[in-house]
C-alpha cells in the first residue's frame, strides 16, 4: 500500500495518520475577500461515518445532526483555518471529523481550490463557488457582488436555504465484476444524483429514483437476502448482519431491510455507526411503507395516506409496486383527489427576498412558485447521473442546445438531476427543474410548463426510454419520432429497413432462452456478440466463442425476457470498426464526421481511440458509408443527430448500429470540425432546414485529430484490463497536429 502510494506521489511522500473511521464526517464551503470578509456557503454532512471517501458517500446540505454550539465551533475553526493557511481570495473546502462519543472536533483535510463538494454547494444553494471565485480573484470584495438570483443582496449575504439537498453517488461495479463492491477511502464512483426536498425523507427518495438503477426507493429487490416468507428468521438477521458490517455500495438498501426484519436502530448504529438521526428518517419512511401495505390495494388507500407518502418522496411507481396496480392508476387517483405537486425556487435566502432566477424543485405543498410564462418554449431533458457509457458528452449537446435555442428567441427549460453538469448552472437555461428523469416527474413538469416541444435526443438513452411513454401521454415530442427512434432500436424493425435499403449487417437474431440462442449461434457460426437489447455502453456485451460460454451468459449476465430479448450477432473478426456522425433535416443529410478505430471491431467504441479525418480506408469505401449515411437517416426520417457504426471487412460494409440520436462522439467531432452539431441539430428540431442554416456541405479539415480514452483500471482491484465489447473508460483526451502521428503521440 505504501509503495504504491509512494508511486503516485508528486513528492515521493505518504502521509501516515491516525484512524478515524466510524466518526462522523462533514465539510463546509467557504470563501474569503481580500478584505478579509469570510462567508460560509453551504455546510455538508455525511451519512456514512469516515473510512468511506466523501465522494462515495451519501451527503445532506445542510449538516442535520450537529448542535448549534457544535456548528459554530467548526464555522469559527474553518475561518481561522483559510486565514491561516493564507487563502487571499476564492473559495477553500474544508474537512472535519467529529467524534461521535464525546464530540472531539478534527479537522482531516483542507483544499484551498474548488473541489468536487464546490459544484455540489453551488447547486445546493444557488450560490455559483467559482463564478465569485473568480470575480474575488480580479479584486471584488464580496459585498461588491451582486446575487444572480435576487438581484438586490450582495454575496456576503451567506445563503441561507429553507429545503433539504441529498446527494447519492452514482456506482458501475456491474462493469468490473471481479472487484469486491465494497466502498474505502479511495473514491470509486463514477457520478452522482441530488435531489431537493422540504425534508430529509422527501430528498432522500426523490435522489434514489434519479439513480436509473430501476429502484424506485428503499425497495426490498436486493441480493443476498432471500424474499421467500418461509425463510428462517435468523439466518435472515445473521445475514443481514454480516453484510451490514462491510462497507457495500448499496448498504442503504440492506439497513432499511435490517429494519424492516426488527433490528432496532441502536443495533444498527453500533454495527454501520451511521448517526441514529438517519437511522430514524429511513424508520420513518418505513412505517409509511407499512401503513401502504396494510391498504392492499388502490380502493384500500385513504387519499391522507397517498397525500402522506407524496410529501414524503414516494412515487407513483414504488407506490403502485406495493399496491400490485399501475402507476398510471396512481397518478390517475391523485390527478381526481388534486394530490399534484408544485414547485418552490432556490432564492439563497430562506424566502427572504424575490427569486428572480427560475431553478426548481418539487414538493408537496400548497403554493406553487413555478409561474409558467406564455412564451414559446423548449423543453430539454438531461442525462441524469453519469456513468461509464453516458457521460457529460451528452450534457454537452443539452448545454449547446440550450444556447442555440436561447439565441433564437425560444425559453428553454432544463430538467436534469445531475449536480456536476453545466446544464444544472441555474443560468444555462432560462428554467432550471432540479428532478428525477422519471415519466412521473418530468410529466408533472409538462403539465405546469406546457411547452411547444420536447427535446428527448441529447441526453442519451435516460429520456430515450420515455419518449414513447410521454408521446402516449400527448407531450410534443420534436425532432426524430419516437416511433422511428424504435425503428432503429427494435432489432426486428431495423432488419426490415436493412432489407428495403438492400444494407448489409453482420447475420443476427434474437433470443430469450438459451436453447434460441444456442440455435440461433450454431446457424451464424461462432464466434457470435451477445448483448442485451436497449442498453448503452455496451452493457453486458460479450463475444463468446463457444456453445459453454453462450450457456452461462444466458443463464448469469442477462435477464432475458419478451420485451428485453438478447441480440446475437455475428462477430466479424479483424474488420475495421467506422463511427459516422450526421445531421438531417429529413429532407437533405450532411455528414459531421467520419471516425476510424484505430482498434480493430470487437473494442467498444467509447473504449477505443479513433481518427478524424480516417487513416487506412480506401475514398472508394468512405464514399459508399457516406451513401449509406445518408440514405438510412431519410429512411428513419431523422430530424437532428443520427450515429452510425460501420465495419469494414475485405472491402465488404456491414452496418453495426444505428442510433438516431446524439451520440458521445458528438463534442469530439464539433470540436474536430469547428462545426457546432448540438447547435444545428437543435434549430432543425423547431423547424429550421439545413440550408437556412447555411450548412449545406461536409466540413473539410486540414489537420488530424485523434480521441483517445481513459480508463480508471487503478481504482479497482483484481480488475481485467483487457478490452472488449463492453464500455469501460470513465472519460477521453483529444489531440490535434498535422499529422496522424502526431496527433495521437
Amino acid at each position: 500500500l505504501v509503495k504504491s502510494a509512494l508511486n503516485i506521489s508528486p513528492t515521493n511522500e505518504v502521509l501516515i495518520e491516525k484512524s478515524l473511521i466510524g466518526w462522523k464526517e462533514y465539510e463546509l464551503e467557504v470563501m474569503r475577500d481580500h478584505q478579509d470578509n469570510v462567508v460560509i456557503v453551504c455546510s455538508i454532512e455525511n451519512l456514512d461515518p469516515m473510512g468511506i471517501h466523501t465522494g462515495d458517500s451519501i451527503t445532506v446540505a445542510p449538516v442535520q445532526t450537529l448542535s448549534d454550539r457544535e456548528y459554530q465551533l467548526m464555522r469559527n475553526a474553518a475561518i481561522n483555518i483559510i486565514r491561516e493557511i493564507g487563502v487571499e481570495t476564492g473559495g477553500s473546502n474544508i474537512q472535519f471529523a467529529v467524534n461521535p462519543k464525546n464530540g472531539d472536533m478534527i479537522v482531516i483535510e483542507m483544499n484551498p481550490r474548488v473541489s468536487r463538494s464546490s459544484a455540489l454547494a453551488s447547486k445546493a444553494t444557488g450560490f455559483p463557488i467559482a463564478k465569485i471565485a473568480a470575480k474575488l480573484a480580479v479584486g471584488y470584495t464580496l459585498n461588491e457582488i451582486k446575487n444572480d438570483i435576487t438581484r438586490v443582496t450582495p454575496v456576503s449575504f451567506e445563503p441561507t436555504i429553507d429545503y433539504c439537498v441529498v446527494k447519492i453517488p452514482r456506482f458501475t461495479f456491474e462493469k468490473f465484476f471481479t472487484t469486491d463492491p465494497v466502498l474505502s477511502t479511495q473514491m470509486k464512483s463514477v457520478g452522482e444524483v441530488m435531489a431537493i426536498g422540504r425534508t430529509f425523507k422527501e430528498s432522500l427518495n426523490k435522489a434514489l429514483r434519479s439513480l436509473e438503477i430501476d429502484v424506485f426507493g428503499l425497495s426490498k429487490n436486493i441480493k443476498y437476502i432471500s424474499s421467500d416468507s418461509t425463510s428462517n428468521r435468523e439466518t435472515i438477521r445473521n445475514k443481514l448482519e454480516n453484510i451490514l458490517n462491510k462497507t457495500l455500495w448499496d448498504r442503504l438498501w440492506y439497513t432499511a431491510e435490517a429494519l424492516r426484519n426488527g433490528f432496532s436502530v441502536e443495533q444498527i448504529y453500533q454495527i454501520t455507526f451511521i448517526d441514529p438521526w438517519f437511522l430514524q428518517n429511513i424508520q420513518d419512511l418505513l412505517s409509511i411503507e407499512k401503513e401502504l401495505v396494510s391498504a392492499r390495494n388502490l380502493d384500500g388507500m385513504t387519499d391522507e395516506l397517498l397525500e402522506k407518502a407524496k410529501k414524503n418522496g414516494y412515487s407513483d411507481t414504488f407506490i403502485a409496486n406495493i399496491l400490485n396496480c399501475s402507476s398510471t392508476d396512481i397518478h390517475a387517483k391523485r390527478s381526481s383527489s388534486n394530490i399534484k405537486p408544485v414547485y418552490k425556487r432556490v432564492d439563497t435566502c430562506g424566502a427572504e427576498f424575490e427569486a428572480h432566477t427560475p431553478y426548481l424543485y418539487s414538493t408537496y405543498e400548497e403554493e406553487c412558485e413555478a409561474d409558467p410564462t406564455n412564451k414559446k418554449k423548449i423543453m430539454i431533458l438531461g442525462g441524469g447521473p453519469n456513468r461509464i457509457g453516458q457521460g457529460i458528452e451528452f450534457d454537452y449537446c443539452c448545454v449547446h442546445a440550450s444556447f442555440a435555442l436561447k439565441e433564437s428567441g425560444y425559453e428553454t427549460i432544463m430538467v436534469n438531476c445531475n449536480p456536476e453538469t453545466v446544464s444544472t448552472d441555474y443560468d444555462t437555461s432560462d428554467r432550471l427543474y432540479f428532478e428525477p428523469l422519471t415519466f412521473e416527474d418530468v410529466l408533472s413538469i409538462v403539465e405546469v410548463e406546457k411547452p411547444d416541444g420536447v427535446i428527448v435526443q441529447f441526453g442519451g438513452q435516460t429520456p430515450l426510454k420515455l419518449a414513447v411513454p410521454l408521446m402516449s401521454a400527448g407531450v410534443p415530442i420534436i425532432g426524430t419520432s419516437p416511433e422511428n427512434i424504435d425503428r432503429a432500436e427494435n432489432r426486428k424493425l431495423f432488419s426490415e429497413v436493412m432489407k428495403t435499403l438492400n444494407l448489409k449487417q453482420p447475420s443476427n437474431g434474437t433470443a430469450t432462452t438459451f436453447e434460441e440462442a444456442q440455435e440461433i449461434a450454431e446457424k451464424i457460426g461462432y464466434p457470435v456478440v451477445v448483448r442485451p437489447s436497449y442498453v448503452l455502453g455496451g452493457r453486458a456485451m460479450e463475444i463468446v466463442y463457444d456453445r459453454e460460454r453462450l450457456e452461462y451468459y444466458m443463464e448469469n449476465a442477462v435477464e432475458a425476457s419478451p420485451e428485453h430479448p438478447v441480440l446475437i450477432d455475428s462477430f466479424l473478426e479483424n474488420a475495421i470498426e467506422v463511427d459516422v456522425d450526421a445531421i438531417s433535416d429529413g429532407k437533405s443529410v450532411v455528414i459531421g464526421g467520419i471516425m476510424e478505430h484505430i482498434e480493430e471491431a470487437g473494442i467498444h467504441s467509447g473504449d477505443s481511440a479513433c481518427s478524424l479525418p480516417t487513416f487506412s480506408i480506401k475514398p472508394e469505401i468512405v464514399a459508399s458509408i457516406k451513401d449509406q449515411t445518408r440514405r438510412l437517416a431519410l429512411e428513419l426520417n431523422v430530424v437532428g443527430l443520427i450515429n452510425i457504426q460501420f465495419a469494414v471487412k475485405n472491402e465488404e460494409i456491414f452496418i453495426l448500429e444505428v442510433n438516431p440520436r446524439a451520440s458521445r462522439t458528438i463534442p469530439f467531432v464539433s470540436k474536430a470540425t469547428g462545426i457546432p452539431l448540438a447547435k444545428i441539430a437543435a434549430l432543425v428540431m423547431v423547424g429550421n432546414s439545413l440550408n437556412e442554416l447555411g450548412l449545406t456541405k461536409e466540413a473539410t479539415v486540414s489537420h488530424t485529430a485523434v480521441k483517445e480514452s481513459v480508463f480508471p483500471f487503478n481504482k479497482f482491484d483484481n480488475v481485467d484490463i483487457l478490452l472488449g465489447p463492453e464500455m469501460k473508460s470513465t472519460g477521453e483526451v483529444m489531440g490535434i497536429d498535422k499529422s496522424f502521428g502526431m496527433a495521437f503521440a
